[in-house]
């Protein structure tokens, strides 16, 4: 189950205008569960994307990618995006783009529109073929049921070794305009920022003009979607879309409008909710973990430092075990690549306990404080360097026995 995360209330996730939802059953890899999703935008639309830096990247990806491009020159707004699961399609070649193009020419056949205005995505997989057959044959099913409250059955239809659906919305007033946005997720495993596996649809119906829509979605996923890490592993379907619908009053043309910083905020908030969303479901965990690094000279070291203690299997296994082995902590600091750390100055904390005091065990420091620490279904851990302003936060989660019998079944 996910560390202190409860299922999203169907109910309660807000239809955004100018989106339509639609899933089908197509028996992608496994009978009787949803794997194809439809979401549908009004003419009116803006989408923008951010995505895996995998060199591996998938065949969807690189599909979305020039679509997207394609869209942004041509004239012609994105129309539908179409995800499948059971299936990464990566690793697959030319065969691979092949079946993809299929998969966006058979929905662009379904709503009259041409193949460039679909984005695909897929998750799943790695190096098996598309099973493009099932992918179309379940879309008449998806299109039929397109409707707006659908939201619930899309974080279902994306899902892969996750536990649990991942979605919320919100409501918030910007300038005297009623903003609404909904958003889904993904991922449960190979986990690590640029970005994480995962995938992450995010819509509110504002209208943003395109340039400032592509600053926002990677604003919005620096601080959540590229905050994260499972296992250290970047897959090779990652991505993050952003949906402005323009169905609503909120009109938005430039950064520098003071309603920018207001929607760039809300949208940043529900992306970080979505991404640790992620990190409590991640693979067998039990313990959600926030790893802060502050004082540091410029962000980058800090993110560096909180990285190494976040994908540590050392780290990891003792938050595991709620054994304070805090020194396998100042390890990963040490070896975190900051050439010229000065460790005499750096100070550690559990939550409030002070463990490391200038580069040494502080000696008011007493193990069952931390043992106590450790066994919260939550931490925090806080490293403070005594170099500078900068800070950054990572979010991380224990590595469990289930970690290595949920990947060792993956494929089964």
């Amino acid at each position: 189950m996910a560390v202190n995360s409860p299922l999203p209330i169907a109910a309660e996730l807000k239809p955004v205008a100018g989106v339509e939802i639609g899933y089908a059953e197509a028996g992608i890899k496994k009978p009787n569960r949803k794997d194809v999703l439809v979401m549908k935008l009004a003419p009116t639309a803006t989408v923008a994307g951010v995505f895996t830096l995998n060199r591996f990247c998938a065949a969807p990806v690189q599909i979305a990618k020039a679509h997207l491009a394609a869209a942004q020159t041509s004239g012609q707004p994105i129309t539908a995006l179409l995800v499948n699961t059971g299936n990464a399609n990566a690793g697959t070649g030319e065969l691979g783009l092949s079946l993809a193009h299929q998969t966006c020419a058979a929905l662009a056949a379904q709503l009259g529109v041409a193949p460039t205005q679909i984005l695909p995505f897929s998750t799943g997989v790695i190096l098996e073929p598309l099973p493009a057959a099932k992918v179309i044959a379940g879309l008449p099913q998806a299109v039929a049921g397109l409707k707006a409250d659908n939201w619930y059955h899309a974080a279902e239809a994306i899902m892969t070794t996750d536990t649990q659906p991942k979605a919320g919305s919100r409501s918030v007033t910007i300038g005297g305009h009623s903003v609404t946005m909904t958003g889904i997720s993904k991922g449960a495993g190979m986990i690590k920022p640029n970005m994480a596996t995962m995938l992450g649809y995010l819509a509110f119906d504002a209208a943003v003009a395109q340039p400032v829509l592509d600053e926002l979605v990677k604003y919005a996923a620096d601080r959540s979607f590229n905050c994260i890490t499972i296992d250290g592993d970047t897959s090779t379907n990652d991505s993050f879309m952003l949906i402005a619908t323009g169905a609503g009053t909120l009109k938005i043309t430039s950064v520098d409008q003071p309603e920018y910083a207001q929607l760039r905020d809300a949208v940043t908030e529900l992306s970080l909710f979505l991404a640790q969303a992620i990190v409590r479901d991640g693979e067998g965990a039990t313990k959600f973990i926030s790893i802060i690094v502050e004082q540091g000279a410029n962000v980058e070291e800090c993110r560096k430092i909180a990285y190494s203690i976040g994908h540590s299997p050392l780290v990891k296994t003792a938050f595991f075990a709620s054994d304070p082995n805090l020194g396998r902590i100042l390890a990963a600091i040490g070896y975190a690549g900051v050439d010229d750390l000065d460790v005499s100055k750096l100070n550690l904390y559990l939550d409030e306990v002070w463990v490391a005091k200038n580069g040494g065990r502080n000696p008011d420091y007493k193990e069952e404080d931390g043992q106590r620490v450790m066994q919260q279904a939550e931490i925090t851990v806080r490293v403070k360097l005594a170099r500078g302003a900068a800070s950054a936060t990572v979010y991380t989660c224990d590595l469990s026995h289930d970690y290595v019998s949920i990947n060792a079944d993956y494929r089964s």
